[in-house]
């Protein structure tokens, strides 16, 4: 794995997943578990939590979709079990969690690529640079650049209408830091939603459309976009697939997402099930719903972790 992919809004719809007959598999095991979080997360807690019924039946997963930041709010008032985060706590977070004096463990779920999107007939975007994605998102671009032969002379003089994720959200983060030099710099003038599905929805309806949002989103709509290969400096233009995502090639878009678990919760027989199926039997279904399986290695690294949490350790 390369060294580079190592060194790392409000949806009101929930998702109930299991719950209501008996025990699943002879588990005995019976309550409930909160997941909120990030909407580049979602699939895989959603995934998980549908195989995990299959084991433990009278368990009720309910998951939300609140964004990253959004999802940490939650958390760090005691209200969730686990959190979903495209990025790393901040430490204005983790402050808030603190004075809510909630413990936690990060545990990397996955490996995502941000993927660069536009219409599928889109004929003239061959390839994108970093600068010129700053061009097109930067802060000092806004009501400016709002063309596509403003990005690049031999583009067309086609209107340019983006889409994109909110404040909330740690693709936010991770793009505008990645791209712009700081995060949450960005200009304001473009469609915001928590929502990947509506930024799906958005660009591939308008032909002058652009987004970006996580790898998962792309794969399931493929037929219905066409991805933008990421020129990072002297490199080669990169394609987000499974193969540049997990190699780190595909920079600087590449990065691990998370789930952070409370200690409060983590001693709960049915929070610990769900762990130990995340990182045992449901290790493959990242890669089924479009993102990076964590190799095997981190997996055992992120259950012993688990295991001294769940136990008493002091936490992160």
């Amino acid at each position: 794995m390369n060294k580079s992919v190592f060194s790392f809004v409000m949806m009101a719809s929930m998702v109930a997943c299991g719950g209501g007959g008996g025990d699943g598999a002879g588990s005995g095991l019976s309550g409930s578990i909160k997941i909120d979080g990030s909407s580049t997360v979602y699939p895989v807690s959603e995934a998980l939590a549908e195989d995990f019924r299959s084991v433990a039946s009278g368990v009720r997963t309910t998951i939300g979709v609140s964004g990253t930041g959004g999802g940490f709010k939650k958390f760090c008032a005691g209200e969730l079990d686990i959190t979903g985060a495209s990025r790393s706590i901040k430490d204005t977070e983790r402050k808030l969690c603190e004075s809510g004096g909630v413990e936690f463990l990060e545990l990397p779920v996955a490996y995502d690529g941000i993927s660069v999107v536009v219409h599928p007939s889109n004929d003239f975007v061959d390839h994108l640079t970093v600068a010129e994605l700053n061009t097109i998102w930067g802060p000092d671009s806004e009501r400016t650049v709002t063309q596509w032969n403003q990005v690049r002379d031999s583009f067309p003089a086609t209107k340019i209408k983006l889409f994109g994720p909110g404040p909330d959200s740690g693709t936010f983060d991770y793009f505008t830091k990645k791209i712009n030099g700081k995060a949450q710099a960005s200009r304001g003038d473009y469609t915001a939603s928590e929502d990947d599905n509506m930024l799906v929805h958005g660009v591939s309806n308008d032909k002058g459309g652009l987004a970006y949002f996580g790898f998962a989103y792309y794969v399931e709509n493929q037929k219905k976009l066409k991805a933008v290969p990421v020129k990072n400096g002297d490199a080669a233009a990169v394609s987000p697939t499974l193969a540049t995502i997990a190699d780190g090639s595909y920079a600087p878009l590449s990065r691990p997402i998370f789930i952070y678990v409370r200690k409060a919760s983590a001693s709960r027989p049915e929070v610990k099930a769900f762990i130990d199926f995340a990182f045992g039997d449901g290790l493959g279904l990242a890669e089924e719903v479009g993102y990076i399986s964590l190799p095997e290695a981190m997996a055992n690294k992120a259950r012993s972790d688990f295991a001294a949490f769940s136990a008493g350790s002091a936490g992160e």
